[in-house]
């Protein structure tokens, strides 16, 4: 499956999907900073599986209706960082959804991920990461789980990887930084965390609007790799 997660940078890239769509031809399309009351059922062969509805820029998942069959989806508020607290931007911070996939005959879940801001402490991140997994086997523990979106954690991401390690996950990262805006605040931001799942590809697109750069995924039920 082919997977494109994208922050639009408080919707400011939305005009850019359709061309990516076009070009990469993703199966599912995971996006961040979306105004949740703008986004519209279909993007081409995408439709809409579900987008947030507790803060007006959100997360929203995208599946193409020829591959998969939307079966649930749930919104997710993880714990809250201070600027969560004060500024209110968002609380719910990861959006899931329960696919069938026609083409393998079985269940998968993914995931549109977004971690609190740089303001935060890393171990912060850590936590919501972790709980965000916990979250994703509420739809089927032993489901085959990809996430995907924005962790906001550009360094010691080697921590981070033994970490997520011990419940079974795998951290990947994409095969250039994804966020290059400010001098003192590159690299990977956007990434991905599976299990059950072989991804054999994390590519980095070209900027568009947005202060972040698009990924695109190419990953494999793990039995099939």
């Amino acid at each position: 499956m082919r997977v494109i997660s994208y922050n639009l940078r408080k919707h400011a890239a939305i005009g850019e999907l359709s061309d990516l769509i076009a070009e990469h031809e993703p199966n599912l399309l995971c996006l961040q900073e979306i105004d949740t009351d703008r986004m519209p059922d279909d993007l081409g062969p995408m439709h809409l599986a579900d987008a947030t509805r507790g803060n007006r820029l959100g997360l929203a998942i995208y599946y193409h209706h020829e591959r998969f069959a939307a079966l649930e989806t749930k919104a997710f508020s993880l714990k809250r960082s201070l600027h969560d607290v004060i500024a209110k931007p968002a609380h719910e911070r990861l959006l899931g959804t329960l696919l069938y996939d026609r083409k393998h005959e079985r269940e998968v879940v993914i995931g549109s991920f977004h971690a609190a801001p740089l303001t935060a402490l890393n171990s912060l991140r850590r936590t919501q990461i972790h709980a965000a997994h916990e979250a994703l086997d509420s739809f089927g523990a032993e489901l085959p789980t990809l996430m995907v979106g924005d962790f906001n954690y550009p360094w010691f991401q080697e921590f981070l990887s033994s970490t997520v390690q011990r419940s079974g996950h795998e951290v990947t990262l994409s095969d250039a930084r994804t966020y290059t805006r400010y001098k003192f605040f590159r690299g990977h931001f956007d990434f991905a965390t599976s299990i059950g799942m072989a991804l054999t590809t994390v590519q980095t697109l070209p900027q568009g609007v947005s202060d972040h750069m698009p990924i695109l995924v190419n990953a494999e039920h793990a039995e099939v790799a």
